[in-house]
Order: C-alpha cells, then sequence, then structure tokens
C-alpha cells in the first residue's frame, strides 16, 4: 500500500471520531503521533551508533511501548492510558534544554498538544496504520516527505490555519534567489510549518554540504520561531523528516514581544526568510517594545521592522509582503522609509492573483532587500499569469516551473545585465521619495491601460446597456406569445 494510501486511510479512520472535528484537528492527530512515531524511530538508531544513549522519555511513555504491538491496548484502556498518563507525562518532563535539548523538544511539541479522539477502538487503528511506515528506510522517509507535504498543503484550506502554509513553489524560488551559503545564520522569525528552513536545508545541502561536520554545522544554523502550538508542531516534525537530528533551533515563542533593543546592532541572522502573519492582531504591550514614531498595530509593518533589526550587516532577506504595505502611509511609511534608508531594497516581485487561494484573497508581493547600503533604486518584475489561466485557484495552484522566467532575468548573484521588458522595470529612490515612500508602482510597459471614463459617460453606457436588455426581453416576450 502506497504512503498517500496509508494517511488517506489515517484521516477516513479519525472521520468516524466524534471528537475530531475538521481539517485542522485531524493533522493536529496525526502529528503528535506522527511525532512520536518518527521519535522512536530515531532512537533507535541512535541506540545502535551511541552506547550511552539514553531516552529522555519514561519507559512506559516511548511509542515502542505501548503502541507497536498491534494486538495491545485499544478501546477505553487505551483512551485512559493516554489521557491521563502519556499526554501528563510528556507535558511535564523534567529537563534542562541545554543538557537534553531532545527532552526539551519533546515537552515544548506537547506542551499545548491535545488527544481529540474519543473512541479507543479507532485510536488503535491509526497507530496501526502509522507503524507501516518505517522512518529508518531512506525511501519511505523520501516518500512520507512528499506526503506530508500535502498535509500541510490540505491545512492552507482548513479556515484560519492556512496562515500557517506558504506554497512552497514561493519558498524554494526565494531560497534560490537569497542563495544562503553554509556557516552563515538562517532565520524565518515567523516559521510557520517550517516551508522556508526545510527549503534553505535543502538548497545548501544541495550545493555545498560534503561532510557528516558540515551537515552538522548545517543543522545547527537554521533556526525559526513560531507562537502557536499546531504550526510549531508541525514545524518540528517537519524538520526531522528532513533529516534535522534535534530541531532545538525552532522555538515556540512571540518573535515580536522582545525588545528591539535587547538585539544588538550586530544582529542575530545573516539570511532571514519569512512570511509574516497578514493583518494580524498584535498583542497588548507589544508595541511598547518597537520605536514610537514606528508603532503599529499591523503584524507585518512590525515584522518588517524586527527583520531590519536582526539581519547582520551586509545580511539579506527575502520575505513576502501584502500590497497594503506597498502603499500604506502613515507608520508603514516610515517603517519604508527606514527599509529603504537602511537596507538595498534591490527586487519587488508582483505576484498574481490567488497565489494564497483559498484561505486569503490578499495580492502579495516577494521583496528582497541587503542590509548596510541605502536603496538607490527598485527593480520591479510583474509576473504574469499562465496563458488561459485568469487566476490562481485551489485547484489550479502556482507552479515552481512558472517562476523560470524571472530567475532568468534575476542576473545571478551579481544580479548583472537586467533589462526592462514588458514584465520588468525599475524606479529610482527619488521616484519613490517623492510619493512619500509609496512603493506601488504600476508596470509601466505593460498593455495599455483602459482610459477612464467621466461620470457622464459611464450612465449613457449604462442606460444604452439597460435599453439593449430590455429590448432583447422584449423580443423574447413577442416570441413566445
Amino acid at each position: 500500500m502506497s504512503l498517500q494510501s496509508v494517511v488517506k486511510n489515517i484521516q477516513d479512520i479519525m472521520r468516524q471520531d466524534a471528537g475530531v472535528d475538521g481539517d485542522a484537528q485531524r493533522l493536529s492527530q496525526i502529528v503528535w503521533m506522527l511525532f512520536l512515531k518518527i521519535f522512536d524511530d530515531q532512537e533507535e538508531q541512535l541506540e545502535l551508533t551511541t552506547r550511552s544513549y539514553a531516552s529522555p522519555i519514561p519507559a512506559k511513555l516511548r511509542w515502542r511501548a505501548w503502541a507497536t504491538n498491534a494486538e495491545g491496548m485499544t478501546g477505553d484502556e487505551l483512551l485512559h492510558f493516554i489521557n491521563n498518563e502519556l499526554f501528563p507525562g510528556l507535558k511535564d518532563l523534567s529537563v534542562d534544554p541545554q543538557k537534553d535539548p531532545r527532552g526539551f523538544i519533546v515537552r515544548e511539541v506537547f506542551t499545548d498538544a491535545y488527544n481529540y479522539m474519543k473512541t479507543g477502538t479507532l485510536i488503535r487503528q491509526v497507530i496501526n496504520k502509522l507503524d507501516e511506515v518505517d522512518f529508518n528506510k531512506s525511501e519511505d522517509r523520501h516518500h512520507f516527505n512528499e506526503v506530508y507535504e500535502h498535509m500541510l498543503k490540505e491545512l492552507q484550506a482548513a479556515g484560519n490555519a492556512g496562515e500557517y502554509y506558504t506554497p512552497r513553489p514561493l519558498t524554494q524560488f526565494i531560497v534560490e534567489m537569497v542563495s544562503p551559503r553554509l556557516g552563515e545564520r538562517i532565520l524565518d522569525p515567523a516559521c510557520g510549518t517550517g516551508g522556508f528552513l526545510v527549503n534553505a536545508l535543502q538548497y545548501v545541502r544541495t550545493h555545498e554540504v560534503k561532510t557528516a561536520a558540515e551537515e552538522q554545522r548545517l543543522q545547527a544554523s537554521i533556526r525559526g520561531t513560531e507562537l502557536k502550538n499546531l504550526p510549531h508542531m508541525l514545524a518540528i516534525t517537519n524538520l526531522i523528516l528532513h533529516g534535522v537530528e534535534v530541531p532545538s533551533g525552532i522555538l515556540r515563542d512571540d518573535s515580536l514581544a522582545r525588545p528591539l533593543a535587547d538585539i544588538a546592532a550586530s544582529g542575530e541572522a545573516d539570511v532571514i526568510f519569512a512570511n509574516p502573519p497578514f493583518g494580524g492582531v498584535v498583542k497588548e504591550g507589544t508595541q511598547k517594545h518597537f520605536p514610537a514614531d514606528l508603532r503599529s498595530k499591523e503584524t507585518q509593518l512590525l515584522f518588517l521592522v524586527l527583520f531590519i533589526r536582526l539581519l547582520s550587516p551586509r545580511g539579506r532577506a527575502g520575505i513576502v509582503l501584502p500590497d497594503g504595505v506597498l502603499f500604506g502611509e502613515g507608520a508603514a511609511g516610515r517603517v519604508k522609509e527606514k527599509l529603504l534608508a537602511e537596507c538595498n531594497v534591490h527586487t519587488i516581485i508582483r505576484l498574481p492573483p490567488g497565489v494564497f487561494s483559498p484561505y486569503a484573497g490578499v495580492n502579495t508581493n516577494l521583496v528582497f532587500f541587503e542590509k548596510g547600503t541605502p536603496t538607490k533604486e527598485v527593480w520591479y518584475y510583474q509576473m504574469p499569469l499562465p496563458e488561459g489561466v485568469r487566476a490562481y485557484t485551489k485547484g489550479r495552484p502556482i507552479q515552481h516551473e512558472e517562476f523560470a522566467p524571472i530567475a532568468k532575468w534575476w542576473g545571478g548573484p551579481t544580479r548583472k545585465g537586467r533589462k526592462e521588458s514588458e514584465y520588468a522595470w525599475k524606479v529610482s529612490i527619488e521616484d519613490i521619495r517623492a510619493r512619500a515612500f509609496n512603493l506601488d508602482f504600476k508596470n509601466p510597459n505593460g498593455p495599455t491601460a483602459v482610459a477612464h471614463k467621466n461620470p457622464t459617460q459611464l450612465l449613457g453606457d449604462i442606460k444604452r446597456i439597460e435599453n439593449d436588455i430590455i429590448a432583447t426581453l422584449n423580443e423574447i416576450d413577442t416570441a413566445g406569445a
């Protein structure tokens, strides 16, 4: 049976349980089980390779002790064990984050996790299905990565949970253009399910990692922060699935709650990738951590200020921002003024509509900048929709290959040789300053805009259309008489 079928069967089993309501709860339920299963498979390898290895999980709570026997605990006995022994035991693990990072990760994952299922026999069926996968087999792990990605994509349609998932073609393209290097500190301060970090990991592995020591160095350089429990759990599991032995750099915290003054002027990251939450509600008291003239209730603006501070000199970033930030005034204008003064905002890719469908219809942009030199000019690229496509949808999402023309135009690491075209144009800092730092520049080289008619002309057109409709209805009525 294929891994895709295994996951589908698990989801079908869960739909029979009265306690699980909706895709987000189903995914949360699968992931805490999946996490313990992967963790146990990983421990099997560590026990073979490290003689002194000791599990941070008490023996009776380890997956192998209660889950691997297909004929083991089930029904009310299993449900009682999970709710009254497993979860309390893992939530209350006494571990030192420095001395026992693996145990700390387990406790963090289960701090706000919840068992939604209410039927022990159905839980047993789910567990037995998960046990069909061996995460110590490279083939199973590779295929499950694809299945897991599909599961994360499904979450995009699960109400507000969709905010945690950025389409992989976007994260892959951004990472490729920023080109992180081995030894650089890579950070996503709003990491969601870890998509940017996984792509960065894969990119550096492919281009630079050749030894076990280099792999360890890479894993230690990957860091992320996520506020909410479900995406944090998903991100931890995602990184483990992609070969990160101890993803202790993925913290569950509020990046905006930290006073900006506590961050050293030298920065904490060489590369930042992020899709900060759009239109999120800023917690009470958060704004006081930011300079008075840059305070805002819009989370994306505060995150932008945070990114500037977190970057090291010559550090670089690739982020996703909504149109509202580009044309916003007031605090938005002041934040952009700071960004353009302290960083070289060299490229803005204007995305077509529907990229984040179905959970958000906001038009978005990919913004690339480097800290340390002020902006002199900004290159824009209006990404067109594929021929015959009116908007991206859940059934017709954006594809990675559709970024190929932009990657070709980009001009490599130095970005030399860029030319204006029907999709590309550049704007000087003088023109941006003259518009009070409004970055919402439309494509001057695209199809000629339709000339706007005055109100009198529009009313005349409407009247003519109404008369045509009345005449057509009269013809139909006469023909039917």
